[in-house]
């Protein structure tokens, strides 16, 4: 066998993992899906978001570290992978808080229909306009 060869070989040995690593990762998995559904029966105001935000992105850094082979990889990668769902993360929690801060995000009447002039002080006030019928009379 090539020196070529036996590279290849033994750089691909540690690729292969037990099944017991993806039955810990899957419990892992389970039992922080347990804790996201029982935090969501609890009122921490915006908390919830805080940590189901939180719990969601070790979710995905244990999918990514165990079931992408990050883990296997150069350090540097598993580094930027769970760096980048990390900000994911906190981007997407600054959103929401900021979106439960706003009191009216779509107000009802913005802008008046109609504008008329304030009387001068001591004329007799001006008759309400009449309200459209629709219908115009010729």
């Amino acid at each position: 066998m090539s020196e070529s060869n036996q590279h290849a070989e033994h750089a691909h040995e540690h690729h292969h993992s037990g099944a017991a690593v993806y039955v810990k990762t899957l419990l892992a998995l389970l039992f922080l899906t347990v804790v996201t559904v029982g935090a969501s029966y609890i009122d921490f105001g915006a908390g919830n978001v805080v940590i189901a935000l939180f719990i969601a992105s070790i979710k995905a850094i244990l999918v990514a570290m165990f079931f992408m082979h990050l883990r296997y990889e150069k350090p540097v990668n598993g580094i930027i992978a769970s760096a980048g769902f990390l900000f994911l993360g906190i981007f997407l929690m600054f959103c929401t808080i900021d979106l439960g801060d706003r009191h009216d995000p779509n107000p009802m009447n913005p802008l008046p229909t109609s504008y008329a002039p304030p009387a001068a002080p001591g004329a007799p006030a001006a008759a309400a306009p009449a309200a459209p019928t629709g219908v115009e009379k010729k």
